[in-house]
């Protein structure tokens, strides 16, 4: 056996090193299709379907509206929620399938050669009366049918509740996705927020850049003319170095910020982007807490999807229950058959099944007590989520309301910081005093503005948290912002 095996494995290995052989080198190879990028096209299209976008020529004018629809447009987690609800209803018309009649037409034809004599019948073997000779031992059989068949429940109560819940689990995953959706709609407009809160700190370091040099030149001028130190001309120049450093950060923040908006929003990474939306500031009148409550209870959405739930599983306890109950079904089908150059006739069945299940108790017992465990665990789930939402809320109203008295203090400090930087800077100007206290006013006024700013930013992104507790975000986060 072995001298048999061995020149043919010395065959295969010669023909398989042959083929490697004429096979074309990496250098021969011609090259790898590249993707046809064009110069103005928004996305691009690959193999087996996918859609890249690009980037736009140009930054791209973007506004806080601009930004949430397109970011619910166009973000991964909504997208995959959007397929996902679709693979939920194809489901439910499947389980919708099991209670609609199910109509088959099949239509074959066959040729068969049987040896009888090897099936047991021989000559003599077979005795019909009236019937004389002998049958042949190899016969040819051409059979050809056609039959329509039926299948229908008719009394199937499980089946039904399965259909219901089946029903609500389409709901439930409606409602996931419009909650992914006030998700998407916080996250953009905190992040646009949180964008143009950078932009404020980069206006602001400019400004406080170009009043560094103004007294670095007046540092130096005043050393020239004999009546400065050079202790003020260094204290300039590295009060001017330190403001560079700051705007130097300030606009690295800003830019990998923008990265993240793009992302949020499902757009390029690389996309330009102009902000034309400043920080906006209004005073908001909160909701008493009672009308607040009954708003979110009404509005969120992770609350009805909890809910519809529970509806789920209280359909599918039903189904259980009623799985000792008896099925009726009938089915049956009609057709012709004959052979294929014969004659044909009509052939049918008809038949009526009725079923119940014996012997069946432990199953049924274990899937009850699986379906009364989800049942009470989504209840559950349900209270504790209706007083996390009442914590939310509160907490979301006293971040407002705190975020609001933070930006009004820091408004005014802004302004009694500013009218000590002119003091001080006049007093320098008149020789009366050195730019010590002009460096220490220009730090108080820097950290007044950015105080300032992070604090605006805060109470914005409170007052859409509060947009989000209550379930209402996505549809009335302009009133919130008071834009």
């Amino acid at each position: 056996m072995k001298r048999k095996f061995l020149p043919v494995a010395a065959a295969w290995l010669s023909f398989a090193a042959v083929s490697l052989a004429q096979q074309p080198k990496p250098e021969d190879l011609p090259p790898a299709p590249e993707p046809n990028f064009a110069a103005n096209a928004p996305v691009t299209k690959l193999a087996g379907g996918v859609v890249v976008e690009r980037a736009t020529p140009g930054a791209m004018p973007l506004s806080i509206d601009d930004a949430i629809a397109y970011g619910l447009q166009h973000n991964l987690g909504i997208v995959l929620d959007l397929q996902n609800q679709r693979s939920v209803h194809g489901q439910v018309l499947q389980v919708k399938n099991n209670l609609l009649p199910s109509m088959t037409a099949v239509a074959k034809t066959s040729t068969q050669e049987i040896n009888l004599a090897a099936m047991g019948f021989r000559p003599g073997s077979v005795k019909i009366p009236g019937v004389t000779g002998n049958f042949p031992e190899i016969v040819k059989v051409d059979v050809t049918s056609a039959q329509l068949n039926l299948n229908q429940q008719l009394f199937n109560v499980p089946a039904y509740f399965l259909y219901r819940a089946a029903q609500r689990a389409d709901e439930v995953a409606s409602w996931t996705t419009l909650n992914e959706r006030g998700t998407v709609a916080l996250n953009v407009g905190t992040q646009y927020l949180r964008a143009v809160a950078d932009a404020s700190e980069i206006e602001n370091a400019q400004a406080l850049l170009k009043a560094d040099q103004v007294a670095l030149n007046q540092a130096q001028a005043s050393h020239d003319a004999g009546v400065g130190t050079n202790l003020d001309v260094l204290r300039a120049r590295v009060q001017l170095q330190t403001q560079q450093q700051t705007l130097i950060n300030n606009e690295n923040v800003f830019a990998k910020d923008k990265i993240a908006l793009n992302r949020l929003m499902g757009m390029p990474a690389e996309q330009e982007l102009t902000l034309t939306d400043k920080a906006p500031y209004a005073e908001f009148a909160a909701l008493p807490l009672d009308q607040a409550m009954t708003l979110a209870f009404e509005r969120r959405k992770d609350l009805r999807s909890l809910q519809a739930q529970m509806e789920v599983a209280d359909r599918t306890l039903k189904a259980v229950k009623y799985e000792r109950l008896p099925s009726l079904s009938a089915e049956g089908y009609y057709g012709v058959l004959g052979e294929t150059q014969g004659l044909y006739h009509g052939v049918f069945t008809a038949m009526g099944k009725l079923s119940f299940p014996i012997f069946q108790e432990g199953q049924l017992r274990g899937e009850r007590e699986v379906a009364q465990a989800q049942l009470s665990g989504l209840r559950q789930q349900v209270q504790s989520l209706k007083v996390t939402i009442e914590q939310q809320i509160r907490s979301a109203m006293l971040d407002v309301d705190a975020a609001n008295e933070q930006v009004k203090v820091a408004r005014s400090n802004v302004d009694l910081a500013t009218q000590a930087l002119q003091d001080t800077t006049d007093r320098f100007a008149a020789g009366i005093d050195d730019n010590l206290p002009v460096v220490q006013a220009q730090a108080t006024l820097a950290a007044a503005q950015s105080r300032l700013v992070e604090t605006l930013y805060q109470y914005n992104q409170a007052k859409l948290t509060l947009a989000r507790n209550t379930g209402v975000v996505e549809t009335q986060y302009k009133t919130y912002l008071g834009r």
